[in-house]
Parts: C-alpha cells; sequence; structure tokens
C-alpha cells in the first residue's frame, strides 16, 4: 500500500524572486514512484493568501494562506530581495515573523540563498552551520556570529534546517532533500526530467567575485578527492593533513571553511552515502559493502546508516534497489 504523500508548502513573502519561487514545484512535482504515483504534494502561500509582489515587474497569485504552513512536512522558503535587509529579530518583517511562527517545531525547513538571514533572525540556525550566498556571507557573519557560517558550499543539511547558496543551488538542495527521502534514482530520474546535474561538483568559491586560491596550493578539495579513492582504508585526520601538507589543525579549519562539515563528519557522510549507492545498485552482502566503505563491520554500516536515515540496510535495500 503506498505511503502518504509527502506534503511541501513553499512560503512567498513580497519581494521573492520568481526563479527560486519555482524550484519546489518544479522538481518536487516530478518526483514519483515506480508506479508513477506523486511522491510530493507541493502548495504556494503567502501570508495572507493574497497576490504577492516580486522583485520582477509582476506579482503572482496564490491559493493558500499563511495557515497550510501549520500541515507542512517540509517548508522551503524562496529568497526576497528584502531578506537582505534583515539584520536581526528587529527587522523581521512582521508578515514573515507571524508566518514563520506557525510552522511545527517538527517540521523541516529549506531556505534558499538569503533566506538564510530570516532563519537566522528567528533564532533556527543558532549554534548551526548554514550556508547563503557569497555576495552577503560578509555581512551574514558579522551579523549572526552564532551560526556557523560555510561560505564556500552550495548547501548546508544541519538536520532539520537546511540552507542553500545562490538561486541554482536550491536545486542542488532539493536534490539532495529528494535522495535523502527516497535514495538516488529518484532523485537523479528528477534531475533528468530537469536537464540538470544530479550533483555538482565543487562550491560556491568557484563562482565568487576575487582571486581565490588553486585547491593545489591552499585548499583541500585535492585531498578530499584522495580521501574518496581511499574510503575503504582507516583514515584518520593526521592522514589527510599530511596529504594536504599542513598541520592538523590548519586542515581542519579549512577544511570545515569549505565543506562545512569536520573532517570526520564529511568522511562519515561519504561513506554512508557510497553505502546507500552500493546498497541501491549492487547485491553485494552488507558485510561486504561495510568493508568497501570503510565501516569495518556490517555493525557498524548498520549503526551509521540507522543513524543518518533511520533505517537499517536491509530495509533501506528493500526500497530503493532499483
Amino acid at each position: 500500500m503506498p505511503g502518504a504523500v509527502h506534503r511541501v508548502v513553499v512560503l512567498a513573502l513580497d519581494g521573492v524572486i520568481p526563479f527560486e519561487l519555482s524550484l519546489a514545484s518544479r522538481l518536487f512535482g516530478v518526483a514519483t514512484d515506480p508506479d508513477g504515483r506523486p511522491l510530493y504534494e507541493v502548495v504556494t502561500c503567502s501570508p495572507d493568501g493574497k497576490p504577492v509582489r516580486t522583485a520582477a515587474d509582476f506579482s503572482i497569485a496564490v491559493e493558500h494562506d499563511a495557515a497550510v504552513l501549520a500541515q507542512a512536512d517540509t517548508v522551503v522558503i524562496p529568497a526576497s530581495q528584502e531578506f537582505a535587509e534583515i539584520s536581526g529579530p528587529d527587522t523581521l518583517p512582521r508578515r514573515a515573523a507571524e508566518a514563520m511562527a506557525l510552522i511545527r517545531p517538527e517540521t523541516r525547513i529549506a531556505g534558499i540563498c538569503i533566506t538564510t538571514f530570516l532563519l537566522a533572525a528567528v533564532g533556527l540556525l543558532d549554534g548551526r552551520a548554514a550556508a547563503t550566498h557569497w555576495h552577503h556571507s560578509d555581512r551574514f557573519r558579522r551579523l549572526f556570529p552564532e551560526v556557523e557560517l560555510a561560505p564556500d558550499v552550495l548547501f548546508v543539511d544541519s538536520g532539520r534546517v537546511l540552507t542553500s547558496a545562490g538561486a541554482a543551488a536550491g536545486i542542488d538542495l532539493i536534490l539532495h532533500l529528494i535522495r535523502s527521502d527516497h535514495g538516488s534514482a529518484v532523485a537523479n530520474h528528477v534531475a533528468r526530467r530537469c536537464v540538470v546535474p544530479p550533483q555538482r561538483e565543487g562550491g560556491q568559491a568557484q563562482y565568487v567575485e576575487r582571486p581565490v586560491p588553486h585547491s593545489s596550493d591552499a585548499g583541500t578539495s585535492r585531498t578530499r578527492a584522495w580521501a574518496l579513492d581511499r574510503l575503504h582504508e582507516p583514515l584518520q585526520l593526521a592522514d589527510l593533513a599530511d596529504h594536504a601538507g599542513m598541520s592538523r589543525r590548519t586542515f581542519t579549519r579549512r577544511f570545515r571553511a569549505e565543506v562545512g562539515l569536520s573532517p570526520g563528519q564529511w568522511l562519515t557522510q561519504q561513506r554512508v552515502d557510497l553505502a546507500r549507492h552500493l546498497l541501491e545498485s549492487s547485491d553485494l552482502p552488507v558485510n561486504r559493502i561495510a568493508e568497501r566503505v570503510g565501516f569495518g563491520t556490517g555493525a557498524s554500516l548498520r549503526q551509521h546508516l540507522n543513524t543518518a536515515i533511520g533505517v537499517p540496510p536491509g530495509v533501506y535495500r528493500r526500497t530503493f534497489q532499483g
């Protein structure tokens, strides 16, 4: 029997950027199960259900008011040009603050681009890592020092709250949500339908309008690529730092700035992602997959997979194996 459809509510606020407003309905809207049934229901609301003024030369009519936020499984908030003016709780647009208060504590929230300012101002990012558009990162860091800004990544998954960099990074973020919910096969199908890459390499540093050092000189991307070829090995922080030619402290600082995670967190994430891929695409026994991805034993793989996505390997394989 098919499960309940996941409800996504898009909150459109005055000054919304039309491109970002369209992403949730376009991407979630083409995600289906093997029988072609929709996996998501996407509805769009404004605070009062009235037309929303956009950042372009037109307004958009919506069908719902903010009351639907209380029934959302996921809330997506596209950027508004007005969010760049937020400097703290006292500068929040009143209607935005009232709408945010309707979201349930357990609801997942995805903010695109400078929506990070809104999420930080209402306190949802305190003590969390986050991403925002590189053009606004210095100002964001000054205003919200309690948020761990990852300036060079396309998006950050901090659990309940996820944030992306610029507009197109919203695509990367939503594909990540679909992949987390339903596996890589569904996310890849959505990407193909929308003619976008399933996963983009690199972060937003490549788009910054300032000279950036080559990764081989000062960054950690070369070491990350090296580690990805050796996930089956018992890699330690010292191994990564030695490969990069840095002290452990310097390597950890630069790694976190570039990736938004500690080296250990990133390694675990890569191993979980590879394990998921192998569970979906192969018939290898769980113990063999655990060895291939560097978790060593099936018990360790089960623990990490349960922590990451809440299900053991066998259940995941039965659900997502093509």
